[in-house]
């Protein structure tokens, strides 16, 4: 029981000690985990504070002392780094916030500033569109501007004009119906159906066949006889057939006043009567016309009606035409032989009429019988012959003589055979028939006819002969007409001619057959072109191409080539920022068809100058010239004068306002083309671009154009030819052109300088890159040649050329139309050569060469794909261009020129191998 007890106090105790000491432990550590630390530090501290600063062991240290470690320094200085970039960039945004705010100051000041100049603005449109109201007012008052008159119909039932005293003294003032054909009539023909009137039938089929086709070109004639102004009545010439089946004087007047719009007295009635022999049937003699004009070859005194009826030439190329390949050069000017003549007189005076007039021949003349020099003339020829001073060629029988009239000499052999002559011939004489009262015949403008075609100049012995349109022409001009009396002094007279002269002559008998007499349709032209300048009524207008315009898409802005549009300090002019400015139209009243009618038939030296679609008129677009340098007076604004900036900023000339459209001719070079575009951005003076797409693909969906501020026409051609470049588009409404390629460069001022000459020479072709032609002595034939060279002919019209005078599609019309078809169908098959056809034919309208300025002799593109010119080929098919144009025309057009126009803005270029040539300025 004890043991028990006291094992269990013995146990007890020492758990409480144990209890005891862990709490003694417990706060043992506590005070030394709070108060050591405590004690440490204020020990600690206590120490650095008592040995000073340059003592403390673990406080703060000044400076950069942390910093002494490598790591810490690199650390140190990108804070400063940092520290100092924070500080410039809060004085940059302090900075800006500045200059935002002054900007914006600016942006309200500007507002203010458009609004008050926007105000000015209006009020100058204001002020302007008053002073233009006044001086439209004050020209109004001085020059009134009078609209057309309303057009009036003629009445159906035209009672007609009072009779004349006779048929003899019929003139235009007495048997012509002015009413009829007022002057904004446009001057329509009717034309009477062959079948319609019995003789019909007798008339010689090829006759009939050619004048249908004339008329059904022609743009006069009209289908409704109502409103006609002329009626046409095809009588002649009636083919071989007994006389009997002629009708008789008294039955063709029946036949003539059964046609349905004769109104009893033939009044504005033309009979026709075209002769393809020598020897043609007057079968209108001793017949009563009325007041019907005829319009035939032959002729006799008591019939012809001076200043009313017509001679006119035989119809030779009835529906053939004329092969200018056949024909002989017009050079050398002399040929083998100086005259000749082949023919036999017909002795007898025995009528060749159809019927017998009431009295013969030998009756008629007994009262006034003609001097016949028919004789003398005979010797007088054989004599210069016999003389062989001279070699000549004259013969007075022939072996197979054609039929002709009495007292006429008829023609020998055949037409082949007479030409052959001719073509070896300086002069073919003409001899007047022996019967003074023949004043026309068929016989003899068969000679003239056949003499003007080979180029013979004509020689007419007698004055009292009437020549083709001799109201209207100045034969003088083209043939020799000597009084029969003068024969003996005949071959002096010959002899005495300079080549100049004959062979301007030549040149201007060659535009008479070739405009007047050489194909029916020409013979029909001239017919109505003659009544209608008689009557004085203005011409139709040329015809121009319609643009058929390609759709396209503007994209961005144009920018400006540097290297074209910097001109330094030079001002080229104002960009136009007003709408397109075309030439103002040449206004002038109607009586240039009468003030200028000599002038118009007569305008040589070129066959193709002036034929529109008449041979006598300049027919103009919307019956108007433009305003040309040689109107006369000098409108307020023009020169100004002045020199360096004042020059350079004005236009100068007698036209104070003026622009030039650019024809650009591509094919299937997009990104060249639009270079192209853009380097015309700010050019000065330019009315639009004419963009002539010669493709058969059109353009790209996708493609944009630059907007370069002007209108650019896109035209659709029907097909690939370089023809399309001179086309007289409608598009273009401005006196001067810049033809020019998608792959040519010239800088701004280069072009202007040369839109200013043009300006001084409206005629003339004003190009850059200059070539010249140059006979090949060991070929005998011309050469095209594009080396340097101090002399030139030719300037290239694809790369740069202002032209067209006068009228915007003057040559442009004479190139498409009336210069022959030869010369572009050859331009078709080389694809090349156009530009050498556009010289030839302006040298040979004017007779002065183009103009070349600045010191440009080619251009280059870079990056262009290769041209048609850099093929060696190209140059040969130049070489056969310029002699088959040669052959065309007759003798070589082009002239030589050391003529450059040069500024003292440029700068001449020269290699230094090639030989300087004299600059003019």
């Amino acid at each position: 029981m004890q043991r028990n007890g006291g094992g269990v106090g013995s146990v007890g105790q020492p758990w409480v000690l144990r209890r005891v000491r862990l709490t003694w432990l417990s706060f043992m550590l506590f005070f030394i985990l709070v108060f050591f630390p405590l004690i440490a530090h204020y020990y600690l501290t206590t120490i650095d504070e008592a040995g000073g600063p340059d003592k403390r062991i673990f406080g703060p240290r000044p400076g950069g002392e942390l910093c002494e470690a490598k790591h810490v320094q690199d650390l140190c200085r990108i804070r400063e780094s940092v520290s100092e970039e924070l500080l410039q960039l809060e004085a940059k945004r302090q900075e800006l916030n500045g200059e935002i705010a002054r900007l914006n100051l600016r942006i309200e000041a500007c507002k203010r500033s458009i609004d008050s100049a926007k105000q000015d603005l209006l009020q100058l449109k204001n002020v302007i569109s008053q002073t233009e109201h006044s001086y439209k007012e004050l020209m109004a008052q001085n020059q009134p501007k009078l609209s057309l008159p309303v057009r009036l119909l003629p009445d159906k039932e035209d009672p007609g004009l009072p009779p004349p005293k006779s048929a003899r003294s019929c003139r235009l003032r007495s048997c012509f119906d002015y009413a009829r054909c007022p002057l904004t009539s446009g001057f329509p023909v009717y034309v009477y159906d062959t079948g319609s009137y019995s003789w019909g039938d007798y008339i010689d089929p090829l006759v009939k066949q050619a004048f249908a086709a004339s008329v059904k070109s022609n743009i006069y004639v009209t289908d409704n006889p109502s409103i006609a102004c002329l009626y046409l009545v095809l009588v002649g010439e009636l083919q071989e057939s007994p006389s009997s089946k002629l009708p008789f004087p008294s039955e063709l007047e029946k036949q003539l006043k059964a046609l349905p719009y004769w109104r009893s007295d033939g009044h504005n009635h033309v009979l026709v009567h075209f002769s393809r022999k020598s020897m043609t049937q007057n079968f209108l003699y001793n017949v009563s016309t009325g007041r019907a004009a005829v319009a035939q070859s032959t002729f006799l005194e008591q019939q012809y009606r001076e200043g009313f009826d017509l001679v006119v030439s035989p119809l030779v190329h009835a529906l053939s035409e004329p092969n200018f390949l056949e024909v002989p050069p017009q050079v050398p000017v002399k040929r083998k032989y100086l005259f000749t003549f082949q023919g036999e007189r017909v002795e007898s005076l025995r009528s060749s009429l159809q019927e017998a007039p009431p009295q013969s021949f030998e009756e008629e003349m007994e009262g006034d019988p003609p001097a016949d020099y028919d004789d003398r003339i005979i010797g007088t020829l054989k004599a210069v012959q016999d003389s062989h001073l001279d070699q000549v060629l004259v013969e007075f029988t022939c072996k197979n003589p054609q039929p002709s009239l009495p007292t006429e000499w008829a023609l020998c052999g055949g037409r082949e055979e007479r030409l052959e002559v001719l073509k070896a011939s300086t002069f073919a004489l003409v001899i007047a028939p022996g019967d003074g009262q023949v004043v026309a015949s068929a016989g003899c403008g068969m000679r003239l006819f056949e003499a003007l075609e080979v180029g013979a100049i004509p020689v007419l012995l007698g004055d009292h002969f009437k020549l083709p349109y001799h109201q209207f022409i100045r034969w003088s001009e083209a043939a020799i007409i000597v009084p029969k009396p003068r024969v003996t002094e005949l071959h002096f007279l010959l002899r005495s001619l300079s080549d100049n002269d004959m062979l301007a002559m030549r040149r201007q008998g060659r535009f008479l057959w070739e405009t007047y007499f050489s194909t029916s349709e020409n013979a029909l032209n001239t017919i109505l072109a003659s009544i209608r300048t008689s009557v004085q009524v203005p011409a139709a207008p040329i015809k121009e191409e319609p643009a058929q315009e390609i759709p396209h898409k503007a994209g961005k802005l144009a920018g400006t080539d540097a290297n074209l549009a910097d001109n330094g300090d030079l001002d080229l002019g104002p960009v136009e920022t007003e709408p397109p400015y075309a030439s103002p139209r040449f206004l002038r009243n109607f009586t240039y068809t009468a003030a200028d009618t000599y002038r118009t038939w007569n305008r040589a030296p070129g066959p193709f100058h002036l034929f529109p679609h008449t041979p006598l008129d300049p027919v103009l677009p919307s019956e108007a010239k433009f305003l040309g340098s040689g109107t006369g007076f000098r409108p307020i604004g023009g020169g100004t004068g002045g020199s360096g900036k004042e020059f350079q900023a004005a236009l100068g000339g007698n036209m104070p306002r003026e622009q030039f459209t650019v024809v650009m001719l591509t094919y299937e070079r997009e990104e060249v083309l639009m270079n192209s575009l853009e380097r015309l951005n700010g050019l000065p003076y330019l009315n639009k671009v004419v963009v002539v797409w010669n493709s058969p693909k059109p353009p790209s969906d996708d493609l944009l154009w630059p907007d370069i501020g002007l209108p650019i026409v896109v035209v659709r051609t029907e097909k690939n030819s370089l023809n399309n470049r001179f086309l007289p588009w409608d598009a273009v409404e401005t006196e001067a052109i810049l033809s020019i390629d998608d792959d040519a460069h010239l800088r701004h001022d280069e072009i202007m300088f040369g839109f200013r000459v043009w300006r001084e020479a409206r005629d003339r072709i004003v190009g850059f890159p200059g070539r010249y032609h140059a006979w090949d002595v060991n070929h005998q034939s011309w050469l095209y040649n594009s080396n340097y060279s101090c002399e030139l002919s030719m300037v290239l019209t694809g790369a740069k050329t202002f032209h067209y005078p006068d009228t915007r599609t003057y040559y442009a019309y004479l190139y498409s139309y009336v210069m022959p078809q030869a010369i572009r169908d050859m331009v078709d098959e080389y694809i090349n050569c156009e530009d050498i056809a556009m010289n030839f034919l302006v040298s040979h309208i004017t007779r002065k060469p183009p103009i070349k300025v600045t010191s440009r002799w080619t251009f280059r593109c870079p990056g262009c794909p290769q041209a048609l010119s850099h093929d060696d080929s190209h140059f040969h098919e130049r070489h056969k261009c310029i002699n088959f144009f040669v052959k065309v025309y007759g003798y070589m057009p082009l002239l030589y020129t050391q003529f450059r126009v040069d500024s003292v803005l440029f700068k001449t270029r020269l290699p230094h191998d090639k030989t300087k040539c004299f600059k003019f300025i």
